[in-house]
């Protein structure tokens, strides 16, 4: 009864929540803006570091068909990225509005400036599938965009524009990922976007997921509805209201065409459902269909004994049982190897357990322990304009989709030759006999789970493949591939880092596996000559969290998705499967998609890991037990592990002082290493998803906690503390956005100083999350993860679609109320070493380019205005210039030149007989020497020094002595 009250809770929270959302979202952008205007520390900078490898998830890939060099390639969390150069290059263009993660985008080709069209919301309905706001318009090929509507879409399937009429804009809604509404199906514009009407709902359960238009009659359109509902314990991925429909008067009225007898499937089975039309024949449209129908072969048991024996035997017919037939049960199940059938045997016969503890210890999915399989990828094929539908193939088409075809359904037609067709699935496939026979066509360079595909209409043999990897370029059908992996678009779940010189940093991906690369890793093809690129892979799947032993820097525990973790030595790369298991006379337990895992500041041999429980080692992962019962509210049974831990924190100041949190709202004290518990959310909004808990490194007694309402489609910002362990809280950041937090973290060493990272940015507040500021220069992208190196004292920001960023903090952390009325404050700056070849070409003679370099030179203004910075040598001027600076820190660009006009002046004080030679760019430069920056602004001037050292001087060799 507890799971059933819980659930209907659930429910009923996010349908209230939902209501509110449409006007929390339309403020928030403008809340953001606010925030960002009147932010100090707005112009930060931070630096990417990568990786850009494994690049991310592609949605969408146009290219012009006349100038196939020109390419937008649209990311699920990334934003829109754009290349003039075949994908050689790409620079972003939509990352700064309200929402830049892309369901789908189109593009009215023009000579000078195309039209693109972006909706907002990815189409993918993936647990990290994040939510738009609409469409977005660009007449300026992406240099500003005009959100345009639908802003409470949420998830845009497909956008199609009337190749005879501009004016005329067709989307598709797929609607609430986690929440039903009525923002669903087809919406119509006759204006280019200005007004919108719905021409096709369906049901508050059913949006569109594809769209296609008939190229040589635009009246003709089809559609591909699709019935799903996700929550965070269960996704319904097909319904009885999926299907194909079609309109002949240009999406103004539709009919629904897969009907009875039709020929293609119906009933709870049918879900996501991709859709392409002939160019050759308009009557011949393909349909790729995820059938979530069991197949009707029940794959035949390999093992005698069966669940439902066991479910109902009795002790003493279990003890009569062949012990060959139960050790088969227990291999074929993957039971521990602690269990066989004597040590099963003996366990029933002092009645540790029953028989059925053989059930129950693999959970509740029974569906799959009886070996029933979904019919999964199928594809079919209308030549009568959608009336009659056959399937292409006789065959299963196993292993494209497998259970989660939710994630796939793209098909896609060659358009010079309507037999040759590809679908998109976890491999990419191909079909030379309009879907017969199929061929894989990836590559050893061709990521898996793929997304999208253009295919050159004057060149079929050159496509675009878009995938979880980013993407490919073939220019001979699929044999061989480009990898454009130039730009950072990881998608990052978490961050960690070393204490090794530099130190290294260490990230989970979504679909990339765990990385480590330098904190000194710069962005750049020159990995391409030396074959080291700065990051490398440690293990594939889905990456998860990082624990790493800073006293070696070698050992790291990590893994893949639900609770699949490992201790792995780097040097060696030895390997040791460390998730700890329940027993026969235990529940299952359950593991969270990214379960959390901490290394134990107080002694590294110590590791916490979370699954329902929370387990303990105290030598180093290699055995763990648990300490403590079940620390969630029990679970709620579905086909996504919930009840599950997704936060653990201990706290600096106390060992054995540990703080949990769980996916579904409950957060937890034990002060006694796990002997007893306690429960603190008792207070705080219920059910919502504990995104981080973090034990305060000042006060024991107090504790940060965010709560993430995303999985109920609740976009509010939850930020709680409390200085007495929980007993009450305070919520923070009244001023934040209506944005998901996933993550809080303390300042290493200014008390006052909190970073939050949302669904769309980085904030810092000064007074210990009471107000809140933007932080940086970052893009609108989902911060999921903050760390912070002591040694170096640098924020390492990892982002869910623009890979990772570092910060320095010094500059910030010398800062204080009192300083943000302080007309000028300066910093000293560190010495800079001289370099004679400032000003030289570099490269072949003439043709190179010269070598240069530049400080960024930090300077605090309260207010925004003229600030004039000049460069003095005994009380000489060598340079000067003025700049507009913004209210907060500003960062100065210098280059060590001095004006030409005050060369003799620099003569005459620098030192007796100097000649200050001009270099081969034009440009006069800065010898070694001390010299000052005296910034003025208004009535007030601060001075700061500059030192130049000369280059350290190589060391000669040392000469041997000769023997006598």
């Amino acid at each position: 009864m507890k799971k059933i009250t819980t659930s209907l809770l659930l429910l009923f929270l996010g349908s209230y929540l939902l209501a509110q959302n449409s006007e929390n979202r339309t403020s928030s952008f403008q809340q953001y803006q606010k925030l960002k205007e009147n932010s100090f520390f707005k112009n930060v900078p931070f630096r990417n570091v990568g990786p850009t490898v494994m690049s991310g998830r592609v949605v969408d890939i146009e290219a012009n068909p006349t100038q196939p060099n020109e390419i937008y390639s649209a990311f699920a969390s990334g934003g829109l990225w754009y290349s003039t150069t075949a994908g050689v290059q790409f620079t972003p263009l939509f990352q700064n509005e309200a929402s830049m993660t892309i369901g789908d985008i189109a593009v009215q080709w023009k000579e000078g400036e195309n039209t693109i069209y972006i909706g907002s919301g990815e189409n993918n309905s993936s647990r990290s599938s994040y939510s738009g706001n609409g469409i977005y318009k660009s007449s300026d090929n992406g240099k500003s965009w005009t959100h345009i509507g639908l802003e409470n879409t949420q998830h845009i399937g497909r956008i199609v524009l009337d190749p005879s009429n501009e004016n005329n804009i067709w989307v598709a809604s797929i609607g609430n990922l986690y929440s039903k509404d009525i923002n669903r199906g087809i919406y119509k514009s006759t204006d280019g976007g200005a007004s919108w009407k719905q021409t096709l709902f369906i049901s508050d359960s059913t949006g569109v997921i594809d769209l296609v238009i008939d190229s040589k009659d635009s009246n003709i359109l089809y559609a591909s509805a699709w019935e799903r509902h996700r929550e965070a314990w269960n996704f319904k991925a097909s319904g009885k209201e999926s299907g194909i429909f079609k309109s002949t008067d240009g999406g103004t009225t539709w009919n629904k065409i897969s009907i009875e007898n039709s020929g293609f499937p119906t009933g709870e089975g049918v879900g996501r459902i991709g859709l392409s039309i002939s160019k050759q024949n308009s009557n011949k449209i393909y349909a790729f269909l995820d059938n979530q129908d069991n197949k009707k072969e029940i794959t035949k048991k390999t093992i005698s004994l069966h669940f439902d024996q066991l479910k109902s035997m009795s002790d003493q017919d279990f003890l009569t049982l062949d012990e060959n037939d139960i050790n088969a049960y227990l291999d074929h199940y993957n039971f521990p190897n602690q269990y066989n059938a004597t040590s099963i045997k003996e366990d029933i016969k002092n009645k540790k357990y029953s028989p059925k503890a053989l059930v129950d210890y693999l959970g509740d999915a029974e569906e799959d322990l009886f070996n029933t399989q979904v019919k999964g990828a199928e594809v079919y094929v209308s030549e009568d304009g959608g009336k009659n539908w056959t399937k292409t193939h006789d065959n299963y088409l196993d292993r494209v989709v497998y259970t989660f075809g939710y994630y796939f359904g793209n098909i896609r037609v060659d358009p010079t030759n309507d037999n040759q067709i590809y679908i998109l699935g976890v491999p990419f496939l191909g079909s030379s006999d309009g879907g017969k026979t199929w061929n894989d066509l990836g590559n050893d360079n061709v990521h898996v789970d793929h997304h999208a595909l253009w295919i050159n209409p004057n060149n079929p043999q050159h496509f675009i493949l878009g995938n979880d990897g980013g993407v490919n370029i073939t220019y001979d059908g699929g044999k061989n591939y480009l990898k454009c992996n130039s730009f950072p678009v990881g998608q990052f779940y978490s961050v960690n880092y070393d204490m090794a010189e530099p130190y290294n940093i260490y990230g989970g991906l979504q679909d990339n596996g765990v990385w480590v690369g330098s904190s000194n890793a710069e962005i750049n093809s020159e990995w391409q000559n030396n074959g080291k690129y700065p990051f490398q892979s440690v293990m594939g799947g889905d990456g998860m969290q990082i624990g790493v032993d800073e006293r070696d820097n070698t050992t790291i525990y990590t893994g893949y998705q639900f609770g699949n973790y490992y201790k792995i030595n780097q040097k060696t790369n030895k390997m040791a499967y460390i998730t700890p298991k329940h027993t026969l006379s235990e529940k299952p337990l359950r593991w969270n998609w990214q379960s959390p895992i901490v290394v134990s500041k107080h002694n590294y041999d110590v590791i916490y890991f979370g699954s329902n429980r929370l387990h303990r080692s105290l030598d180093q992962g290699d055995n763990f037990v648990a300490v403590s019962d079940d620390l969630t509210h029990g679970g709620i049974k579905g086909n996504v592990p919930y009840g599950t831990l997704t936060s653990i924190s201990e706290s600096p100041l106390q060992f054995g002082l540990i703080y949990t949190g769980s996916d579904d709202g409950m957060i937890q004290l034990s002060e006694n290493v796990g002997a007893t518990w306690t429960n603190i959310s008792s207070d705080l909004p219920k059910g919502l998803w504990v995104s981080r808990v973090i034990a305060s490194k000042y006060n024991a007694e107090r504790v940060y906690i965010s709560l993430n309402g995303y999985r109920f489609d609740d976009f509010n910002s939850y930020l709680y503390v409390s200085d007495d362990k929980g007993q009450n809280w305070k919520k923070l950041g009244n001023d934040l956005p209506a944005e998901c937090i996933n993550v809080v973290k303390e300042d290493p060493s200014n008390e006052n100083i909190l970073y939050v990272g949302t669904d769309h940015g980085l904030y810092i507040s000064f007074d210990k999350g009471n107000s809140f500021m933007v932080f940086g220069d970052l893009p609108r992208v989902a911060i999921h993860d903050l760390a912070i190196q002591p040694r170096e004292n640098e924020i390492i920001v990892g982002t869910h679609g623009r890979s990772i960023y570092v910060g320095k903090l010094a500059d910030i952390q010398s800062l204080n109320q009192k300083s943000f009325h302080t007309e000028i404050t300066t910093y000293p700056l560190s010495n800079v070493t001289l370099n004679k070849k400032w000003g030289q070409i570099e490269g072949y003679f003439e043709w190179g380019v010269p070598i240069e370099s530049s400080i960024k030179i930090p300077v605090f203004t309260n207010a925004s205005g003229e600030l004039s910075m000049q460069i003095t040598l005994k009380d000489k001027v060598l340079f000067e210039n003025k700049y507009n600076v913004d209210k907060g820190l500003n960062y100065i660009d210098y280059n060590f030149t001095i004006d030409s006009s005050n060369k003799k002046t620099y003569e005459k004080v620098y030192q007796k007989k100097y000649i200050l030679q001009e270099k081969q760019n034009g440009k006069y430069y800065l010898d070694e020497g001390e010299y000052e920056i005296k910034f003025t602004k208004g009535d007030q001037s601060m001075i700061e020094k500059l030192i130049i050292k000369a280059p350290q001087k190589k060391q000669g060799r040392v000469k041997k002595k000769k023997i006598p």
